[in-house]
Protein backbone atom coordinates (compact mmCIF):
# COMPACT_ATOMS: atom_id res chain seq x y z
CA UNK A 1 0.00 0.00 0.00
CA UNK A 2 0.89 3.07 -1.53
CA UNK A 3 2.27 5.71 1.84
CA UNK A 4 0.46 9.02 1.95
CA UNK A 5 2.07 11.98 3.17
CA UNK A 6 1.03 15.48 3.98
CA UNK A 7 2.01 18.69 2.59
CA UNK A 8 2.16 20.48 5.67
CA UNK A 9 5.60 20.85 7.15
CA UNK A 10 6.31 19.03 10.16
CA UNK A 11 6.99 21.23 13.45
CA UNK A 12 9.97 19.31 15.07
CA UNK A 13 10.32 21.95 17.52
CA UNK A 14 10.18 20.48 20.77
CA UNK A 15 6.38 20.93 22.62
CA UNK A 16 5.75 21.42 26.14
CA UNK A 17 4.82 18.40 27.95
CA UNK A 18 1.02 18.64 28.97
CA UNK A 19 2.10 19.34 32.71
CA UNK A 20 4.43 22.62 31.57
CA UNK A 21 3.23 25.50 33.19
CA UNK A 22 3.13 28.95 30.78
CA UNK A 23 3.80 32.47 32.51
CA UNK A 24 1.28 34.38 32.01
CA UNK A 25 2.28 37.05 34.21
CA UNK A 26 5.59 37.79 32.50
CA UNK A 27 6.45 41.63 32.25
CA UNK A 28 6.39 42.78 28.13
CA UNK A 29 9.66 43.97 27.10
CA UNK A 30 9.36 48.65 27.82
CA UNK A 31 8.98 49.99 25.07
CA UNK A 32 12.14 52.28 23.87
CA UNK A 33 12.47 55.23 25.28
CA UNK A 34 13.16 57.49 22.57
CA UNK A 35 9.19 56.74 21.88
CA UNK A 36 8.04 57.80 25.45
CA UNK A 37 10.19 61.20 24.80
CA UNK A 38 8.61 61.92 21.18
CA UNK A 39 5.21 61.66 22.98
CA UNK A 40 5.55 63.59 25.78
CA UNK A 41 7.16 66.63 23.50
CA UNK A 42 3.67 65.90 21.31
CA UNK A 43 1.75 66.31 24.45
CA UNK A 44 3.91 69.29 25.62
CA UNK A 45 3.67 70.94 22.42
CA UNK A 46 -0.55 70.34 22.30
CA UNK A 47 -1.04 71.76 25.65
CA UNK A 48 1.14 74.97 24.99
CA UNK A 49 -0.59 75.09 20.91
CA UNK A 50 -4.24 75.44 22.58
CA UNK A 51 -4.06 77.96 24.88
CA UNK A 52 -2.38 80.12 22.42
CA UNK A 53 -4.97 79.30 19.21
CA UNK A 54 -7.53 80.15 21.80
CA UNK A 55 -6.12 83.05 22.35
CA UNK A 56 -5.33 84.33 19.40
CA UNK A 57 -8.77 82.85 18.19
CA UNK A 58 -10.17 85.94 20.88
CA UNK A 59 -8.07 88.87 19.76
CA UNK A 60 -9.57 88.36 16.45
CA UNK A 61 -12.93 88.18 17.22
CA UNK A 62 -12.52 91.36 19.10
CA UNK A 63 -11.12 93.00 16.27
CA UNK A 64 -13.91 91.76 13.77
CA UNK A 65 -16.25 92.56 16.77
CA UNK A 66 -18.46 96.03 16.21
CA UNK A 67 -17.80 98.60 18.80
CA UNK A 68 -20.15 98.20 21.55
CA UNK A 69 -22.26 101.93 21.42
CA UNK A 70 -21.45 104.33 24.19
CA UNK A 71 -24.64 105.10 26.21
CA UNK A 72 -26.26 107.78 25.46
CA UNK A 73 -25.73 110.76 27.95
CA UNK A 74 -28.86 111.14 30.40
CA UNK A 75 -30.87 114.32 30.26
CA UNK A 76 -29.82 117.41 32.42
CA UNK A 77 -32.52 118.02 34.93
CA UNK A 78 -32.87 121.74 36.11
CA UNK A 79 -34.28 123.28 38.73
CA UNK A 80 -34.54 126.59 37.31
CA UNK A 81 -37.87 128.14 36.63
CA UNK A 82 -38.95 129.60 33.97
CA UNK A 83 -38.54 133.19 34.04
CA UNK A 84 -40.36 136.19 31.51
CA UNK A 85 -37.68 137.99 29.58
CA UNK A 86 -39.49 140.90 28.36
CA UNK A 87 -39.52 144.72 29.39
CA UNK A 88 -40.71 145.73 33.08
CA UNK A 89 -42.40 148.70 33.71
CA UNK A 90 -41.20 151.59 35.45
CA UNK A 91 -41.70 155.28 35.90
CA UNK A 92 -38.55 157.24 35.38
CA UNK A 93 -38.78 160.31 37.01
CA UNK A 94 -36.39 163.21 35.99
CA UNK A 95 -33.35 163.23 37.85
CA UNK A 96 -31.09 166.59 38.58
CA UNK A 97 -27.93 166.34 37.03
CA UNK A 98 -25.91 165.04 40.14
CA UNK A 99 -28.17 162.61 40.88
CA UNK A 100 -27.95 161.34 37.54
CA UNK A 101 -24.20 160.50 37.03
CA UNK A 102 -24.73 159.27 40.61
CA UNK A 103 -27.31 156.83 39.26
CA UNK A 104 -25.52 156.02 35.46
CA UNK A 105 -22.82 154.61 37.80
CA UNK A 106 -25.04 152.77 39.53
CA UNK A 107 -26.05 151.22 36.33
CA UNK A 108 -23.50 150.50 34.72
CA UNK A 109 -21.98 148.28 38.66
CA UNK A 110 -25.33 146.47 38.64
CA UNK A 111 -24.62 142.73 38.32
CA UNK A 112 -26.04 140.19 35.53
CA UNK A 113 -28.07 138.14 37.60
CA UNK A 114 -29.68 138.82 41.66
CA UNK A 115 -28.95 135.20 43.01
CA UNK A 116 -30.86 133.04 40.23
CA UNK A 117 -32.77 136.11 38.72
CA UNK A 118 -31.42 136.99 35.39
CA UNK A 119 -31.34 140.73 34.27
CA UNK A 120 -34.41 141.87 32.13
CA UNK A 121 -34.92 145.16 30.34
CA UNK A 122 -37.18 148.19 31.80
CA UNK A 123 -39.80 150.20 29.43
CA UNK A 124 -38.17 153.76 30.65
CA UNK A 125 -34.92 155.01 32.41
CA UNK A 126 -32.44 152.31 31.35
CA UNK A 127 -30.22 154.77 33.06
CA UNK A 128 -31.83 154.86 36.56
CA UNK A 129 -33.44 151.48 36.48
CA UNK A 130 -32.95 148.10 36.29
CA UNK A 131 -35.07 144.54 37.13
CA UNK A 132 -34.47 141.11 37.45
CA UNK A 133 -36.70 137.61 37.01
CA UNK A 134 -40.01 137.07 36.79
CA UNK A 135 -41.98 138.18 39.13
CA UNK A 136 -39.30 141.20 38.51
CA UNK A 137 -37.61 142.65 41.76
CA UNK A 138 -36.67 146.43 40.64
CA UNK A 139 -34.09 148.64 41.89
CA UNK A 140 -34.76 152.34 41.33
CA UNK A 141 -32.00 154.91 41.52
CA UNK A 142 -33.19 159.27 42.61
CA UNK A 143 -35.57 160.42 43.85
CA UNK A 144 -36.21 162.22 47.43
CA UNK A 145 -34.82 160.83 50.30
CA UNK A 146 -37.16 158.32 52.27
CA UNK A 147 -38.66 160.15 55.57
CA UNK A 148 -39.50 157.86 58.38
CA UNK A 149 -40.49 157.78 62.02
CA UNK A 150 -36.98 157.57 64.08
CA UNK A 151 -38.31 154.38 65.85
CA UNK A 152 -38.67 152.68 62.59
CA UNK A 153 -36.18 149.59 62.21
CA UNK A 154 -33.18 149.90 59.90
CA UNK A 155 -30.89 146.99 58.74
CA UNK A 156 -27.63 147.32 57.62
CA UNK A 157 -26.40 144.60 54.88
CA UNK A 158 -23.00 144.19 53.29
CA UNK A 159 -22.65 147.84 53.39
CA UNK A 160 -25.61 149.63 53.26
CA UNK A 161 -28.09 150.80 55.25
CA UNK A 162 -31.85 150.30 54.70
CA UNK A 163 -35.25 151.10 55.48
CA UNK A 164 -37.65 148.63 54.98
CA UNK A 165 -41.16 149.24 53.74
CA UNK A 166 -43.81 146.03 53.86
CA UNK A 167 -47.18 146.25 51.83
CA UNK A 168 -49.11 143.68 53.10
CA UNK A 169 -49.85 140.55 50.38
CA UNK A 170 -47.64 142.63 48.41
CA UNK A 171 -43.74 143.42 47.73
CA UNK A 172 -41.29 144.65 50.50
CA UNK A 173 -39.42 148.07 49.29
CA UNK A 174 -36.14 148.72 51.09
CA UNK A 175 -34.67 151.90 49.91
CA UNK A 176 -31.27 153.51 51.27
CA UNK A 177 -31.01 156.19 53.90
CA UNK A 178 -27.16 156.05 54.20
CA UNK A 179 -26.21 157.44 50.61
CA UNK A 180 -26.36 160.61 48.53
CA UNK A 181 -28.55 159.59 46.33
CA UNK A 182 -31.56 156.85 47.11
CA UNK A 183 -31.68 153.66 45.88
CA UNK A 184 -35.10 151.69 46.52
CA UNK A 185 -35.08 148.07 45.86
CA UNK A 186 -38.70 146.23 45.41
CA UNK A 187 -38.69 142.83 46.17
CA UNK A 188 -41.53 140.46 45.59
CA UNK A 189 -43.79 138.45 47.86
CA UNK A 190 -42.59 135.24 46.00
CA UNK A 191 -39.12 135.86 47.26
CA UNK A 192 -38.44 135.12 50.86
CA UNK A 193 -36.01 137.53 52.65
CA UNK A 194 -36.03 140.88 51.43
CA UNK A 195 -33.01 142.03 52.69
CA UNK A 196 -31.25 138.44 51.65
CA UNK A 197 -31.83 139.90 48.26
CA UNK A 198 -30.36 143.14 48.70
CA UNK A 199 -26.97 141.80 49.29
CA UNK A 200 -25.64 141.61 45.60
CA UNK A 201 -27.16 145.33 45.09
CA UNK A 202 -25.64 146.25 48.13
CA UNK A 203 -22.04 145.87 46.72
CA UNK A 204 -22.77 148.35 43.81
CA UNK A 205 -24.24 150.72 45.57
CA UNK A 206 -20.94 150.80 47.71
CA UNK A 207 -19.13 150.95 44.71
CA UNK A 208 -20.82 153.64 42.90
CA UNK A 209 -23.25 156.29 44.93
CA UNK A 210 -21.06 158.28 47.99
CA UNK A 211 -22.25 158.05 51.88
CA UNK A 212 -24.38 160.86 52.68
CA UNK A 213 -23.15 163.26 55.39
CA UNK A 214 -25.85 162.59 57.64
CA UNK A 215 -27.40 159.22 58.42
CA UNK A 216 -29.44 157.20 61.36
CA UNK A 217 -28.48 156.68 64.16
CA UNK A 218 -28.96 152.98 63.77
CA UNK A 219 -26.92 153.09 60.55
CA UNK A 220 -23.31 153.49 62.09
CA UNK A 221 -20.78 151.61 63.37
Amino acid sequence: MDEITSSRAVDDRPRPDDDTVIDLTATPAAAPVADRSTRRAALIATLVAVPVTALVGALVLARLSPPEPAAAPAPATSTARAQATGPVEMPAPALAARQGVVCRALVSQLPDTVRDLAQRPVTAGPEQNAAYGDPALTVACGGAQPQFPSTDEVWRVNGVCWHPVEVKDGPTALTTVDREVPVTVTVPRAYDGALQWSAPIAEAIVASVPSAKAVPSGCTG
